[in-house]
């Protein structure tokens, strides 16, 4: 790749990677996957090396710890409020329906909506079923704020890897 080619290969991967750091607060949108895939592009125009390809494969575990993180911690966490796995699973499927027909938000409705009424179906109360509703919003707080930490690693991995060139 000619030389003058890097500062906007540089700024093109920081504009991706800002729109993935974005992207984390939808939990259905992967940001974590989006930083990834610029770190990727990246290394395949202006090339990996020894040190690219140390960081590119440190930034790929990243990625995957964080698109598994935030269902596991929500999931965890509701169910420790007293949620079943069954509504648990629901709401991802709900989660994931909602975000498809309705982009970016119905996902963040769905999941939420499916978690309480199927656990005031399935407790016959209200309170268990907020309760249930409770965990699952502190488990997404929670993954909000690991992936937002993943996200900010795979970012200082790209910038060590990218100014050391």
């Amino acid at each position: 790749m000619p030389e003058w080619m890097h500062i906007p290969v540089f700024f093109i991967t920081v504009l991706v990677m800002l729109i993935g750091m974005g992207g984390l607060v939808v939990p259905l949108f992967s940001g974590v996957v989006v930083i990834w895939l610029a770190a990727l592009g990246y290394g395949l125009v202006a090339g990996f090396g020894t040190l690219g390809g140390w960081m590119f494969g440190i930034i790929t575990v990243l990625m995957l710890v964080g698109v598994v993180i935030d269902n596991v911690l929500m999931g965890v966490q509701a169910n420790r409020e007293g949620a079943s796995w069954k509504s648990i699973l629901i709401a991802l499927a709900a989660g994931v329906v909602g975000t498809i027909a309705f982009p970016p938000i119905g996902g963040l409705i769905a999941a939420p909506l499916a978690i309480l009424l199927y656990e005031r179906m399935r407790a016959g109360n209200w309170p268990d079923a907020i309760n249930a509703l409770r965990g699952l919003a502190m488990g997404f707080g929670l993954s909000y704020f690991v992936r937002l930490g993943i996200g900010v690693a795979m970012i200082m991995l790209w910038l060590i890897w990218a100014l050391n060139r």
